[in-house]
Order: C-alpha cells, then sequence, then structure tokens
C-alpha cells in the first residue's frame, strides 16, 4: 500500500527536557505548583524558558540537589519534605503538588513515589502531592506534560456520563472558541484535561469519549482507555482541514446531523481559507525539512503540504504511535520520508545536502543552520502559540511565512537558502 516511507534511526539527540513543560502547564492550573527536584541548571533552564523573574513568585520551583545530597552525604528524602513543608507554609493557595523527577533524582534513585505518598498521607485533606517525571534522559520536552496528565488519571472521578473529553492544555480562548462550537453542533457537556483549577477533575468511564488536542499523550491516552474511555483516532487540531476532521471525528461519534455540522464549520473554513491565501503565496513551492522535537512535527507537514502548498523533504519525529498518528500518516504524500528518532549529525548532512528553504528545529540547532544561510523556525514556539483550531490557521501559516519573509526583505533577491541570504537578528 502507498504512503509515506516510515524510517528509524537512533544516535546522538538534539531536544529540550520534558521539565519545559511546566511553563506551559504551571499557567493552566494556577492552584498547582510544580517541584522539580533537580538541580541547578534545571532551575536555570525553567527559568529562562518561562521567562519570569523571581520577585514574581512563579509556580514553579526547584529543590536544589546539592553535592551532598549527589553523594549520598544527606537525606534527601528529608530535605525534600523540609522544602515541602516550607512551601506550603509560605503559599497556602496551593491545592496540588507535582513533584517532578529530573536527570539528577533519577541517577541517585530518588524515590519521588514515596515521597509523594508519604506526603499525601501527612497534608491528607489539605493538599494532593502528585509525582511524575520530566527527566531527559529518555523523553523529549513535550512528554512532560503526558507524565503529568499520567499521573492525574489515576484521581479521576469515575462516571458513566456521556461527555466529550478533551485531552491536552489548549491557551483558554482556544479552549473556549472549541467548546462553543461543539456546543452549537450539538454536544452537551465537554469537559477538560488539564482542568483549570487542579482540583475540579473530570470524571471517566464508558460514557467518555476523549479527542486528544495534542499528538505527544500517548500514555495518558492509554490510561484513559483503560478507565473505559474511548479515544478517537483523528488528524490533530493543527490547520483548517486537520481541525475540521479533528471536530468531524466527534461530531461522528456523538451521531451529529451532518447539516447541522456543516452550518456550524462552513462559515469558518471560508475565512481560513482567506487568511491562508497571503501565507501560502509565500509559502507555496518552498521546501521544508522538520527535524524531530515536540512530536507536533507530523500534524505540521500535512498542513504545510496540503494547506500551504510546501514541499515536504523529511518528516522526523521522535517517537511515532502509527495507531494513534494512522489519520495524519494517511494525509501525507506518499514516499515522503517520515523519521523516527534521530541520530542528529546524520541529519544535519541531511539538512546541508537537500538545502531546503525553512528547516524546523530546536533552538541549539538553529542558530548553527542561519549562520550556514539556512531560514529555520523554532519549534518550541509552536508549542507555546495559540494555533489550535480552524480559527488559527491563517497564524499558523504565519509562523512559517515569517522567517521566509523576513528573509526576502533583509536581501531581496536571494534565493532564501543561499549562503549569503543568512540573517543576524
Amino acid at each position: 500500500m502507498a504512503g509515506p516511507m516510515l524510517l528509524k534511526e537512533s544516535g546522538p539527540r538534539e531536544v529540550f527536557c520534558g521539565l519545559t513543560s511546566i511553563v506551559w502547564l504551571h499557567r493552566r492550573m494556577p492552584d498547582a505548583f510544580f517541584l522539580v527536584v533537580g538541580s541547578r541548571t534545571c532551575a536555570h533552564l525553567i527559568q529562562s524558558a518561562a521567562g519570569v523573574m523571581i520577585f514574581a513568585e512563579p509556580r514553579f520551583g526547584t529543590a536544589i540537589l546539592s553535592e551532598r545530597d549527589l553523594a549520598g552525604l544527606a537525606d534527601a528524602h528529608d530535605e525534600l519534605d523540609r522544602v515541602c513543608r516550607e512551601l506550603l507554609q509560605r503559599r497556602p493557595e496551593i491545592r496540588t503538588l507535582f513533584l517532578v523527577g529530573s536527570c539528577p533524582s533519577e541517577v541517585i534513585k530518588l524515590d519521588l513515589a514515596r515521597a509523594a505518598e508519604r506526603l499525601n498521607e501527612e497534608l491528607t485533606g489539605r493538599v494532593r502531592v502528585v509525582n511524575y517525571s520530566g527527566s531527559g534522559i529518555e523523553t523529549t520536552f513535550t512528554q512532560g506534560e503526558d507524565g503529568a496528565l499520567a499521573a492525574l488519571v489515576p484521581l479521576l472521578p469515575a462516571s458513566d456520563e456521556r461527555q466529550l473529553l478533551l485531552v491536552g492544555t489548549l491557551a483558554d480562548a482556544v479552549e473556549d472558541r472549541q467548546m462553543h462550537l461543539f456546543q452549537r453542533m450539538g454536544i452537551e457537556t465537554i469537559r477538560s484535561l488539564p482542568p483549570r483549577q487542579s482540583t475540579d477533575l473530570p470524571a471517566v468511564g464508558a460514557g467518555t469519549t476523549v479527542l486528544l488536542t495534542q499528538p505527544f499523550l500517548t500514555e495518558t491516552a492509554r490510561l484513559l482507555s483503560d478507565r473505559g474511555a474511548t479515544v478517537l483516532t483523528a488528524p490533530f487540531p493543527l490547520g483548517a482541514e486537520g481541525s475540521r476532521r479533528w471536530m468531524e471525528a466527534a461530531a461522528t461519534a456523538f451521531h451529529l446531523p451532518d447539516e447541522r455540522v456543516a452550518a456550524v464549520l462552513d462559515p469558518l473554513m471560508e475565512r481560513a481559507q482567506s487568511a491562508l491565501a497571503r501565507h501560502r503565496a509565500v509559502l507555496e513551492g518552498k521546501r521544508i525539512f522538520l527535524l524531530p522535537e515536540s512530536q507536533l512535527e507530523l500534524p505540521l507537514a500535512r498542513f504545510l503540504q496540503r494547506e500551504c502548498g510546501m514541499e515536504l523533504v523529511e518528516v522526523g519525529t521522535p517517537y511515532l504511535n502509527r495507531e494513534q498518528m494512522a489519520a495524519e500518516l494517511a494525509l501525507l504524500p506518499d514516499d515522503v520520508p517520515v523519521m523516527e528518532g534521530q541520530h542528529v549529525e546524520q541529519q544535519l548532512d541531511r539538512v546541508r545536502a537537500s538545502q531546503p528553504d525553512l528547516v524546523v528545529c530546536g533552538m541549539g540547532l538553529a542558530n548553527p543552520l542561519e549562520a550556514e544561510g539556512i531560514a529555520t523556525k523554532w519549534s518550541i514556539e509552536l508549542v507555546f502559540s495559540p494555533i489550535h483550531g480552524i480559527d488559527q490557521a491563517g497564524d499558523l501559516a504565519e509562523l512559517f511565512s515569517r522567517p521566509l519573509r523576513r528573509r526576502q526583505l533583509i536581501r531581496p533577491g536571494l534565493h532564501p537558502s543561499s549562503p549569503d541570504a543568512t540573517v543576524h537578528a
């Protein structure tokens, strides 16, 4: 059967760690606190990624493992208990405390599950303590959210009420818009995970239909299925076409009339096509190479090829769940290389050999590639931006047209991937 070429490689990788997901999770749940058990490097990473000053009282912090902890000269569990008590005394508004593992805490085998159990017994009725791993040893940065949500699934109440559960963090305004559209189509009860208050956990059971908003929630989806929920397989809500198919999957599951669904979605599609037109004029025919970083790569590749007219040189993804991504793979062109995993040096060799117009990659690779005259787009910006839904299709396309427009404005007349077109910004 024709389809994309599914390949796999392994070797040195270039990705952020799962601690980065705290940046959007702590904004989502203002009554939760994320305490990383890690090193000063962990603290610097989150502080710089979040862009907040220490006096702003952010809802995350780091319990720093010192040399004595790492050498086994101090009882790290006693120290962690002390830090948690002091934190909760200082921040009485915290209702859920996430203990987040890191590379250092996992290397010394610090048992955060046991710590969470111990603290839950001590703080019953005051705060809920949950643990998950944000380590980057074996994971990529978006899997931090998967770990956090998977840790919440066992705590969800049981209910067989018929409902749609949107799983994955969206910007509040974007989620409000999607819920409003689903309600107009005829779905009455819609909940979300993570919730906007960490104590307002949605119930789950045989009546729950799960629609994933993000493609990196493999473990969460599996656990929800184990709880009796039905997890839909659909393209993800990136771009107008993908978002419509995503919403139509829910409409089909709830047996909604086609006419009512079309009445809601058709006007949105018309506006999206108009918004996409000026960006397609820039992107059409351009060649793009997506390096593995966020696990958004397949939905983005589908959007860029089908709705923006770009040519896919190679689509990399850190991990490929073929069942969960089946709808996306079916929409990709035949013979497009889809590379699971990474050997960063070999992939960079392929980038240089193919000389694409644009490369989607992590921040650590972007500046070196720009210095070689290859235009780039940071993967992490796509995770932090409100890009989901039909209404956001134009904004999503602009994130890719902007670096090409910028290069043309700085050095008009040059091919975007010419070495002489290097942007110093």
